[in-house]
């Protein structure tokens, strides 16, 4: 069983900047592929970005040169590093994890962006 626990969200101006991290409860992040999705209210849960065991990481089109994800193994966490925010990014985030054949969730954080 994994735990995964999100923070960081909040409301932010457009042109604003927001790190989610997402903290697991046992020393797996760097063997299992981990990344984050967001549902916005009314659309369908979409992948945002995602790092594998390598390090090797990709990300939705519409996010790239925006947002950075990266992994930090001595605190057990995945940080979501957000530039540039504009209002189409609000949303639930939320983190995930592979193991084998199962995905784990975190509840998630909502982030805002709004004048």
């Amino acid at each position: 069983q994994v735990q995964l626990v999100e923070s960081g969200g909040g409301l932010v101006q457009p042109g604003g900047s927001l790190r989610l991290s997402c903290a697991a409860s046992r020393n797996i992040l760097t063997t299992n592929p981990m990344g984050w999705f967001r549902q916005a209210p009314g659309k369908q849960r979409e992948s945002v970005a995602a790092i594998t065991t390598a390090g090797s990481t990709n990300y939705t089109d519409s996010v790239k040169g925006r947002f950075t994800i990266s992994r930090d193994n001595g605190k057990n966490t995945v940080n979501l590093q957000m530039y540039n925010l504009a209002p189409e990014d609000t949303a639930v985030y939320l983190c995930y994890i592979k193991v084998g054949t199962v995905t784990y969730w975190g509840q998630g954080t909502q982030v805002t962006v709004s004048s």
